[in-house]
């Protein structure tokens, strides 16, 4: 009965995220200052021609009717027609998907496997070396600009080093796996292509690294306070007098009960990297739903922005949900108290 509750709960969360999201980023969408059918016609179009086109999207209608019909095909399943590519949103969204999600994935695993292990280092070594280290490496992850740090390795790895490319997917001349996930380097392995696999990795690296690290503060930061918390309880004393190694401790013991209140940042994380794409695709040419939206911004697309808000929202709600049902796996208590 509680899982019903509060699956009915969500889903009822989901429905009211999605109108909100739909209705501010109507109206932003309408605020800006700008004609998409004079963009599509040109400068040199005539005013017949721009009016049959606005006539034609239904831009001449009032508001409130655009907005009703938006709703009525959002019930349905439609996202409208991009007035960039007069194709579905939905289908755009779904050819671009798979690259975000890749980079923002591969982002999430390397904050994970270097904000974890500096979260805990720094609750061990408190105010210790280590720890302020650690703190200042969060703060600076936190604070720099995504679209700088960018620019900053583009320059350093590619333009000086010449280690790493300096953007796209692939290299030029190269042909995508045949597609299987989506992801580049899933299917390049299952195509059993070992030099087009090392192509996407390297290309990888840089978008990724930079991604994860402005969200390695945000993992750092959350698994130290939690930490500190419980190396603080009893029962850390208690297995110490029982004579368990003081690593034993931490990584048995301390690490696993501070992963419970981490894992809503953890999951939620994952949302943050897909919005947060959008700078980073756009700084290495990565052809993902950031670049999508940012060209479809320039073109004061509606439907195409509206789209990516409300897939993004619906992935933020679901992730949430799936947060709430992994607590009463990690500590099936909380199912109880509820």
């Amino acid at each position: 009965m509680a899982f019903l509750t509060l699956l009915r709960k969500r889903l009822l969360g989901l429905v009211l995220v999605v109108f909100g999201v739909s209705l501010i980023t109507f109206a932003i969408s309408h605020l800006i200052p700008g004609d998409p059918a004079r963009l599509i016609a040109g400068d040199r179009a005539s005013d017949a021609l721009v009016a049959g086109i606005r006539h034609q999207l239904g831009l001449d209608l009032p508001l409130y009717q655009q907005y009703g019909r938006y709703l009525l095909d959002l019930l349905h399943g439609d996202l409208g027609t991009s007035i960039r590519t007069s194709r579905p949103v939905l289908e755009d969204l779904q050819a671009f998907f798979p690259a975000t999600l890749e980079l923002a994935l591969v982002a999430l695993l390397l904050a994970i496997l270097v904000g974890v292990p500096l979260g805990v280092l720094s609750a061990v070594y408190h105010n210790r070396a280590i720890d302020q280290i650690a703190r200042t490496l969060a703060v600076t992850g936190i604070s720099t600009p995504a679209f700088w740090l960018g620019l900053g390795a583009i320059v350093l790895f590619y333009g000086q080093l010449g280690w790493l490319p300096g953007g796209g997917r692939l290299s030029e001349g190269l042909a995508p796996p045949p597609t299987f996930s989506g992801f580049y380097l899933i299917d390049a392995l299952l195509a059993g292509d070992g030099g087009l696999f090392l192509d996407v990795l390297q290309h990888l690296i840089l978008p990724a690294a930079t991604l994860g690290f402005v969200t390695l503060g945000v993992v750092a930061r959350q698994i130290r306070s939690a930490m500190l918390e419980q190396l603080a309880e009893d029962y850390i004393r208690t297995a110490r007098a029982y004579g368990l190694s003081r690593w034993t401790v931490i990584l048995r013991h301390a690490l696993p009960n501070a992963l419970i209140p981490s894992v809503t940042v953890l999951g939620l994380t994952l949302g943050d990297l897909l919005y947060g794409a959008v700078l980073t695709e756009t700084v290495f040419a990565w052809p993902g739903m950031g670049a999508y939206v940012v060209k479809s911004i320039q073109s004061l697309d509606f439907p195409a922005v509206m789209g990516f808000a409300i897939l993004v929202s619906f992935i933020y709600v679901l992730l949430n949900m799936a947060i709430d049902l992994l607590y009463r796996v990690i500590d099936p208590r909380i199912g109880e108290v509820n």
